[in-house]
């Protein structure tokens, strides 16, 4: 439940904004609706996954490297630890836009200043975790409870300042919106983001006592994630009309809060995002620790990122780590929208380990002969996942690839210090559509066909 935890209030406090400008109340709900069953069949496959593969840990990766190779597994890995990473900048854009509203050199969370002090947030962070993970999940556990406060406050607040009027006008959604089925496409890497870490408790299987434990929290941490999202983003709509909830500055959830009951909703809201925000970090700096530290265990990621201390910290792992934070955070200030564009970002990484993942179950229900259950599961989450591919939209994919192919240089590293063959011909073919992918990624940039 660590990292699920950790999660809720982090991208909760920018959904209110993130939805008013894709949809209306009629297009929220189905897109919950379709996030909420999409999900939860990919919450049952980890849980089944953790019982009838117990000995595979570090679930995600570990899952894509089992049904479909090493290659794809290694891209597993380095995709879903690079999502973390870019979604740990989403955290720091998000405190310094908060901060941004009483100091406006640091705007939005993007201008120099704001970079320059999220950076110092991320070191400062990097010297903690080095100094324990223990100390560093018992200040996550604390956060966690406190942070759970302000949004409880805020659904409660809200319904009580519910108007129904308003809550009408917003239900087909404002003009700008486009169709229904465009509202609901349109949210579709919104809520792959805020549901990242459902999958958290597979990736700490190793240090699970039983592994009922782990689908056990996958599925209990999924349940209670999405009934505090949807409850946030559905009053919302009965507080402000669509276009002002649309134009609030992040945390979208401050300005909502602000106008039913006044000042003091802001600062709650404010107060709240910054302290969960902060264990959010933690929780996924810990977890894309984990990612590489594990894959470099099995041979599949250079010796190097193997490394830890007495404590367990995997200290390499948890350098390039920050490293690629820092990296991201200064690529996100050129953007148009920071905090939007690491969203999506971080969506579209995950989705390639998402899809490997739930093909992965498909394979297993053939090879252990399941029943019509498990068939059934299996094949709506790789079908829920292969849409989310779509829905990202070929400008993120294109980008996302830009980061994919060049982290092929760790797995040849990996490859030549055990003396072995580089690629398989199946992996040549991987390696050249990556390739392929970000070359025409770079291209597409630089000729403005994608803005960032």
């Amino acid at each position: 439940m660590l990292v699920v935890g950790s999660m809720v209030g982090a991208g909760v406090f920018s959904l209110p904004g993130r939805f008013a400008q894709e949809t209306g109340v009629l297009g929220a709900l189905i897109a919950w609706l379709v996030a909420g069953a999409g999900m939860l069949m990919l919450a049952l496959v980890f849980q089944a996954l953790a019982m009838r593969r117990p000995k595979l840990d570090a679930g995600v990766y570990a899952y894509a490297k089992a049904g479909f190779g090493e290659y794809l597994g290694f891209f597993s890995a380095f995709g879903y630890w690079a999502s973390a990473c870019v979604g740990n900048v989403t955290y720091w854009v998000l405190i310094m836009s908060t901060v941004g509203a009483l100091a406006p050199a640091l705007g939005d969370g993007d201008t120099a200043l704001a970079v320059v002090l999220s950076s110092c947030g991320l070191w400062g962070f990097f010297l903690l975790v080095r100094r324990g993970v223990k100390e560093a999940a018992m200040i996550n556990r604390i956060v966690t409870v406190a942070k759970l406060v302000p949004i409880l406050v805020f659904v409660v607040l809200a319904l009580f300042c519910f108007e129904p009027d308003v809550f009408a006008d917003n239900f087909q959604g404002a003009s700008y919106a486009g169709s229904l089925y465009d509202q609901v496409h349109g949210t579709m890497l919104a809520t792959v983001f805020v549901f990242l870490g459902v999958e958290g408790a597979s990736v700490y299987s190793r240090h699970a006592k039983r592994r009922s434990d782990v689908g056990r929290a996958t599925v209990l941490g999924f349940l209670s994630v999405f009934a505090v999202f949807a409850s946030v983003t559905i009053v919302s709509y009965g507080i402000l009309p669509m276009n002002e909830i649309a134009e609030l500055r992040q945390p979208s959830m401050a300005g909502v809060l602000e106008a039913a009951v006044g000042t003091w909703g802001k600062v709650l809201v404010s107060v709240g995002l910054i302290v969960s925000v902060l264990g959010a970090y933690l929780a996924w700096t810990l977890m894309a620790a984990e990612v590489l530290f594990v894959a470099a265990k099995d041979e599949d990621m250079p010796r190097f990122l193997a490394r830890a201390t007495d404590r367990d910290v995997p200290v390499p792992a948890l350098l390039l780590t920050t490293a690629l934070s820092q990296l991201m955070l200064v690529v996100t200030a050129f953007s148009d929208d920071a905090f939007d564009f690491a969203l999506d970002l971080t969506s579209t990484l995950s989705l390639i380990p998402y899809l490997l993942a739930a093909g992965y179950a498909v394979l297993v229900a053939r090879q252990d002969r399941a029943g019509a259950g498990a068939w059934l599961v299996a094949g709506l989450a790789t079908a829920y996942t292969a849409f989310l591919v779509y829905a990202a939209g070929w400008a993120y994919l294109l980008v996302s690839l830009i980061i994919y192919a060049p982290a092929t240089v760790l797995f040849v590293m990996a490859r030549r210090e055990q003396g072995r063959r580089l690629f398989s011909p199946r992996e040549l073919v991987v390696l050249a559509v990556s390739v392929a992918g970000a070359v025409v990624g770079v291209a597409a940039l630089a000729a403005g066909w994608i803005d960032l």
